[in-house]
């Protein structure tokens, strides 16, 4: 079983859905022919895009079609799990594309494994991040400040192969998410490497720390 990472930098969310959906493709086929396949684990970026997944709610993006033209954004309907959320320089995107079967690993558990490798990454950095209830991704908790989104997650599996994946803001401009409703809630906030550490985060240091996690998580 061979497991490759893959860095696209900064690439147009299109692009990356179309190269996603064929790497996809190919290995739900070749798992069914039972021919040689390779699992690749993807991470990039994006210019300022929203994606709406199949459970979404239109009301939950709060600018008309103008106005996302008018901020440089674009609005894709996506057929991932979850609802919407936004991608943009500075973010981490990650999107492993899976034979879940090759980990012994069950799609919960798969989830549970991508929020872990972030809290670690989070850890790293000195920020204490966890799970919250009900909230699928990885979440700070101040003792009196509402819950605020680090990392959201969402996947779609066929066959137990995944594609989609997580996104981690580490230098991410926020305010774009004011823009939404993010992931469909309404009580809730965001933040970033940045906005924890009160500095810049190096992407490349960031990148070969969720590589590193997700080594140890899906390959030790």
């Amino acid at each position: 079983m061979k497991t490759s990472f893959v860095y696209w930098n900064l690439i147009p969310y299109a692009d990356a859905w179309q190269r996603q959906t064929e790497w996809f493709n190919a290995l739900v086929h070749a798992k069914a022919q039972r021919e040689p396949y390779v699992n690749r684990i993807i991470m990039c970026e994006h210019p300022h895009v929203y994606t709406l997944g199949r459970s979404g709610k239109e009301n939950n993006m709060l600018l008309s079609d103008e106005q996302l033209k008018a901020i440089g954004a674009s609005l894709y309907h996506i057929d991932r799990g979850g609802d919407i959320t936004y991608h943009g320089p500075g973010q981490l995107v990650c999107y492993p594309i899976l034979n879940l079967e090759d980990f012994q690993l069950g799609l919960k558990e798969y989830v549970h494994l991508l929020e872990e490798a972030v809290i670690r990454v989070c850890a790293s950095y000195g920020i204490e991040a966890g799970r919250l209830e009900k909230a699928t991704g990885v979440w700070l908790e101040g003792e009196t400040s509402r819950a605020r989104k680090i990392c959201a997650i969402g996947v779609r599996s066929s066959h137990f192969v995944t594609m989609h994946g997580l996104a981690l803001n580490v230098n991410t401009d926020l305010r774009y998410f004011s823009y939404i409703h993010p992931c469909g809630f309404i009580d809730k906030g965001v933040t970033s490497l940045r906005q924890e550490l009160k500095q810049d985060v190096s992407m490349d240091e960031v990148k070969q720390r969720l590589e590193d996690e997700l080594r140890k998580l899906l390959l030790s």
